[in-house]
């Protein structure tokens, strides 16, 4: 984990009102487990309709409801801001908006947590296309028993996009299977490498992953272009942020055969329409946002921030925090 480089911008400042300070809860079912908080916290709990008159009177605000966009809409009113906020999900796109980012505020995020579910989630749909699993299902619901041959994975090449933990995680987990990988990050270091280097290493990967965070130079990074660099038996996979993705050029790319398949996990609109001709696209796996979620995620959520919690009271550095003009927290 990431400390915020001095004390000061890791502590809290003095409530505002009453003895402990106030924590306001933007909501969502299940709601959070605090009882850990128990007198030391006075807990609110709001909706979006009523997070823009109750965020004058937080010290701190919890975004429990990581896919609403309530806090980037109420944040620019009058009044005082919580003096620290954090966000149930990896990512911050939902949140940000010019006056918090230009803020004193701190922002944290649930850096850690789902690092190792999604790469455990790549790495079963690598295996899942190389060993042709979905067709297999599909002619056992037909009753029907045809031999066909399936693809090694071990001296397949990998290309991910996006060097931070969940980056970091899915390479790991695909050298276990024998995949030859490249890590791609916004600047070239040490072991990564940088965005003058995605084309060539597109060009050369059986499997490209998008786990980038959404920012102004990602978005959308996935167009055309990059569908037209690929080979032709090549499979895309985002489990980062939908709007990484112009799903108009990956629609077409599916459908014109440019690329073998791809797999997308998260989405520019979420749920997913019903209507969406994503829905039928040959080749295209849809899962509903759910490569991190695994059995007993949102308690792993709760520890968390109320771990963070108490070094806050404390005065303590706090982890995770933001980089609000990234829009990430930095690497070491």
């Amino acid at each position: 984990m990431s400390e915020v480089g001095s004390r000061s911008a890791g502590r809290r400042e003095p409530p505002r009102t009453g003895s402990v300070p106030t924590l306001l809860v933007l909501d969502a079912e299940p709601p959070p487990r605090l009882g850990r908080l128990t007198g030391r916290a006075r807990i609110v709990h709001t909706d979006a309709a009523h997070l823009a008159e109750r965020l004058p009177g937080a010290d701190a605000l919890l975004v429990w409801d990581f896919t609403s966009t309530a806090v980037r809409e109420a944040w620019p009113g009058a009044g005082p801001r919580p003096r620290w906020v954090h966000t149930a999900s990896a990512g911050v796109d939902h949140l940000l908006c010019p006056e918090l980012a230009a803020s004193g505020t701190v922002v944290t995020n649930a850096r850690g947590i789902f690092d190792q579910p999604i790469a455990e989630y790549v790495a079963a749909l690598v295996l899942a296309v190389a060993k042709d699993l979905p067709r297999t299902l599909e002619q056992q619901r037909e009753r029907v028993w045809r031999h066909r041959e399936s693809r090694r994975v071990a001296g397949t090449r990998a290309c991910v996009v996006g060097s931070g933990p969940i980056g970091r995680a899915i390479v790991r987990l695909l050298k276990a299977l024998g995949v030859t990988t490249a890590l791609v990050g916004r600047v070239p270091r040490t072991g990564v490498y940088g965005p003058a280097d995605l084309d060539r290493l597109v060009s050369r990967a059986d499997w490209v992953i998008a786990a980038a965070p959404l920012t102004e130079a990602t978005y959308r990074m996935f167009g055309a272009h990059v569908f037209g660099v690929m080979q032709p038996s090549a499979f895309f996979v985002n489990v980062g942020r939908g709007d990484l993705v112009d799903e108009d050029a990956l629609a077409r790319a599916l459908t014109r055969r440019w690329i073998a398949g791809a797999a997308l996990d998260v989405f520019a609109a979420e749920p997913l329409p019903p209507d969406s001709p994503l829905w039928d696209l040959p080749g295209l796996v849809v899962s509903p946002h759910m490569s991190g979620d695994t059995v007993g995620w949102r308690d792993e959520l709760g520890r968390q921030f109320v771990e963070l919690y108490e070094r806050w009271a404390a005065g303590r550095p706090l982890v995770n925090v933001v980089d609000k003009k990234r829009g990430y927290v930095p690497g070491h």
